[in-house]
């Protein structure tokens, strides 16, 4: 009831379980798939797999109660490129909707919070933190060597990715256009080999890059 009522949106079939869902992206090729994750028969990792394995021009956005490490991991790795608990607004269902239909990941606040304190080691604070700058004389006047020929202004935007930055947003931070922060986007992405925004954050922190380093 609450997507039909989003505009922009218009809902093609309901699923009671994993296995519905297959057959029914096969018969009604959904352009997005809001997926349960605890469903009989056959669970939402699964169907993501054999949905995102047979049908990848669908995309599925996960809705569902829990936001553990054993919910979580097995999703995204199974291909889901958003990850919404059901705490989320009809705003937030919509924009994650949004997101992954232009290629984006559409992950939560709290959902990208947890990715980043997993892939950091970093034991969870619940208290939100202000990222902290160290003051300019104490940088090193040495550049950083980058991996895979990144540049600095590259590295610059993955660090903004990896804090949850939107492109709109990266763009009024360093004072660009978005068609600027597109194209390094776009640069970053094929020089790293990642897909998305949850991939270019897990290589952000596998290699230490953020805007304090």
């Amino acid at each position: 009831m609450l997507l039909g009522l989003l505009p922009g949106i218009e809902v093609v079939g309901a699923a009671a379980d994993g296995e519905e869902a297959v057959r029914l992206v096969a018969e009604l090729a959904p352009d997005v798939v809001l997926m349960d994750l605890r469903m009989p028969r056959c669970d939402g990792v699964e169907a993501t797999r054999r949905i995102r394995a047979g049908h990848p021009g669908t995309e599925v956005v996960v809705l569902t109660t829990y936001a553990d490490d054993d919910s979580l991991f097995p999703a995204l790795r199974a291909g889901a490129r958003g990850y919404l608990t059901k705490d989320a607004g009809a705003e937030e269902i919509a924009r994650a909707i949004a997101d992954v239909r232009s290629g984006e990941a559409g992950l939560s606040p709290q959902v990208q919070r947890r990715l980043l304190e997993s892939l950091s080691g970093q034991p969870r604070d619940p208290r939100p933190t202000e990222p902290q700058r160290p003051p300019e004389p104490q940088r090193s006047s040495a550049p950083p060597v980058l991996p895979d020929g990144l540049t600095a202004r590259e590295a610059e935007v993955l660090a903004l990715i990896a804090e949850g930055f939107s492109n709109a947003e990266i763009a009024a931070e360093l004072f660009v256009s978005p068609s600027t922060v597109k194209t390094h986007i776009n640069n970053l992405f094929a020089k790293t080999a990642v897909r998305d925004r949850a991939q270019a954050v897990a290589y952000a922190y596998r290699h230490g890059i953020s805007r304090s380093s």
